[in-house]
């Protein structure tokens, strides 16, 4: 058995990792990491349905499509994240695998006098107030289970981090559940730091089962996890461009009118826009809207395309800031 404490806290390289130990590794692996600001979403999530956009641009917060299913959750360096991968149970449900595997956690919380516990299937909680999320991913017959633990965590930046407009989007996304959270910090009796409280769960995980080894990552690990997620959870097309068919509509109001857009989007490429509006223009819209059919529904590829152009005659005195906000 296998214990890995990663030192690295980019949030790709650590989402690609997880790939990978679930896929080459046979013996059982539990693993401690940690994400800077980064928000991680499910494997069937709408990313755009998921995140403030405006809030993770302007700090520059990834956005990274995890292997495992569940809903969106924000990291930072007040979180911890842990992962169990084993040999899969065909006899468990995925109820039954949650139980087995933050079991590890709650006993270690408990020990330090925290009443935690897990919540429905797959929130452990205290005092009813979430603080961390699992979920699931199987690879032929292993399992890997990953959560977070939120132990001193800016409770702000994750609220503001995944603040979506649900009401724009119309699709088969699968949306997070939004619950009331808590930090672990703040139900110590004896405080410790972040650094101190992983090496606790370190330390109570590996002594309580003996046959933990650390391990350490080959040269040849290291070179397949790094091009892993150099060309899939590094991308584009794989955080944003995963997203399921979707719709989206916006109402705003400008200096030049008010102005409404209905967008569809298939595997994060825009195959339909309509703009609507009381604004004036020189150019019929229709010419815009042709200009963004087929490129990917981000910021950047919007931005490569209008640039050459100009705004104002397609729809009076708009900015290009302000168009942004009009489509995401």
């Amino acid at each position: 058995m296998y214990y890995i404490l990663d030192l690295s806290t980019d949030p790709y390289w650590n989402l690609a990792a997880e790939e990978y130990l679930l896929k080459n590794f046979n013996k059982p692996v539990f693993r401690l990491w940690q994400n800077s600001p980064s928000v991680i979403i499910g494997l069937h999530q709408n990313a755009y349905a998921e995140i403030n956009l405006e809030f993770v641009k302007r700090g520059n917060i990834p956005v990274v499509r995890r292997l495992s299913g569940g809903g969106a959750v924000f990291h930072d360096l007040g979180n911890i994240n842990f992962t169990f991968i084993d040999t899969l149970n065909t006899d468990e449900d995925s109820s039954a695998m949650f139980s087995r595997f933050t079991s590890p956690i709650i006993s270690a919380l408990n020990n330090i006098g925290i009443n935690a516990q897990l919540k429905g299937r797959n929130d452990l909680v205290i005092d009813d107030k979430k603080f961390s999320g699992n979920a699931i991913a199987i690879y032929k017959n292993r399992v890997l289970q990953h959560g977070t633990l939120l132990f001193k965590s800016n409770i702000n930046s994750l609220s503001s981090a995944l603040q979506s407009r649900p009401e724009h989007f119309k699709g088969k996304s699968v949306q997070s559940v939004k619950s009331r959270v808590t930090n672990i910090w703040d139900h110590l009796s004896e405080k410790m730091s972040v650094e101190e409280f992983i090496q606790y769960i370190q330390n109570y995980i590996t002594q309580t089962k003996n046959s933990y080894q650390l391990y350490k990552y080959t040269t040849q690990d290291i070179i397949n996890i790094t091009k892993l997620k150099i060309e899939k959870y590094s991308l584009d097309s794989w955080n944003y461009g995963k997203s399921p068919k979707y719709t989206f509509s916006k109402v705003l109001r400008f200096e030049g009118g008010l102005i409404e857009s209905y967008l569809t989007i298939e595997k994060g490429v825009i195959i339909d826009i309509n703009i609507y509006g009381s604004y004036f223009f020189n150019k019929e819209t229709i010419e815009l809207e042709r200009l963004l059919k087929g490129i990917n529904h981000t910021p950047e590829s919007v931005k490569e395309v209008i640039k050459d152009i100009n705004l104002s005659d397609y729809i009076n005195n708009i900015t290009e800031e302000e168009f942004i906000n009009l489509i995401f």
